[in-house]
């Protein structure tokens, strides 16, 4: 049997017309943090939430740093892209109880960086029965809230120096 998941908000990404503009450098500049699901901006080092998601509460940690190739992270960043990842990651635990939690860097086109130009890491949270992905869906979880409604529950947390 072959299910499907409605994911309205993913055809608003499938089909937008690419500016060219880097839309996480855009994020790091905005002056509206709730707008742009800027959950945590540090130093060298930001959380922000994916506009257009695979699960609710999927997030991108990101270099403030305009840069494509990991290896050109210095270790500094390495340390605060975990950092931060970490910080993260307890959120998701304590605010929507995730089963699993999936960190990646999709490095190239090849890979499927959907924007290659400015490295990002992947934190997708994962339930019981949402199996690999999303091509081989059994009885996947769906949360069922805007995105501006989990950021709000999201950012209490990310505002404070221990989430838990």
């Amino acid at each position: 049997m072959h299910n499907s998941v409605w994911a309205p908000w993913r055809l608003e990404y499938i089909q937008r017309a690419k500016s060219g503009e880097c839309f996480l450098c855009a994020i790091l500049e905005s002056d509206d943090a709730r707008e742009s699901l800027l959950l945590n901006r540090g130093a060298l080092a930001s959380t922000v939430m994916n506009r257009y998601p695979y699960n609710g509460g999927h997030l991108m940690v990101i270099p403030n740093r305009h840069i494509a190739d990991f290896e050109e992270l210095t270790a500094d960043e390495q340390i605060a892209i975990s950092t931060q990842t970490q910080k993260a990651i307890r959120i998701l635990k304590k605010v929507i109880k995730p089963d699993g939690i999936n960190l990646g860097y999709n490095l190239g086109s090849a890979a499927g960086a959907g924007l290659k130009e400015h490295l990002h890491q992947h934190i997708v949270p994962r339930w019981n029965g949402d199996t690999n992905f999303m091509p081989v869906v059994g009885e996947t979880h769906v949360i069922p809230q805007s995105l501006l409604t989990l950021y709000d529950q999201l950012k209490p947390y990310f505002d404070t120096e221990n989430p838990d």
